[in-house]
């Protein structure tokens, strides 16, 4: 069975889609991540970031980001499974897939209002690239509160 993620757009799409909410004067907040196996962290993220706008956008790294990131062994899951699962949650109101290990050129492209990463990261330890394309676009950058404890990578460790 071929599931397909209804907020799931292609990169092209999504942009038409932030240019009209732009044009209604609508914030867009952008997130992203590689969401393997969903978990209360993300959640609490995703949950806190939609407070941040009107319309919350994931940027969902690819299978072949993930890999590239994470080793061979991820992703658990497949980037529309996880696309899936992340259209499932009401707080979320587009993704789309990319296929860099970094964000800067959709951010460049995307032109979001707001960009709200995870309370583990800081201003300093944000990718270079991407905080330069943020602040070429005037966005906002907000740090969301962090759940300690909670990372793919330490429950995947957990069963391997």
């Amino acid at each position: 069975m071929d599931l397909i993620p209804p907020k799931l757009f292609n990169f092209a799409n999504a942009c038409i889609i932030r240019e009209k909410l732009r044009k209604e004067n609508r914030k867009v907040v952008l997130t992203n991540g590689c969401f393997d196996v969903l978990h209360v962290g993300h959640i609490f993220s995703l949950e806190n970031a939609k407070k941040l706008g009107a319309s919350l956008w994931v940027a969902l790294n690819s299978d072949m980001s993930v890999k590239a990131l994470k080793g061979d062994k991820r992703p658990i899951f497949a980037e529309r499974m996880r696309a899936y699962v992340l259209s499932a949650m009401s707080v979320v109101d587009g993704i789309f897939i990319f296929n860099g290990s970094r964000l800067d050129d959709e951010i460049l492209r995307f032109r979001p209002d707001i960009y709200a990463k995870s309370g583990d990261y800081t201003i300093d330890t944000l990718d270079l690239s991407e905080r330069k394309a943020l602040q070429t676009i005037g966005a906002e950058i907000h740090f969301l509160p962090f759940i300690d404890g909670f990372s793919t990578t330490s429950i995947v460790g957990k069963f391997l």
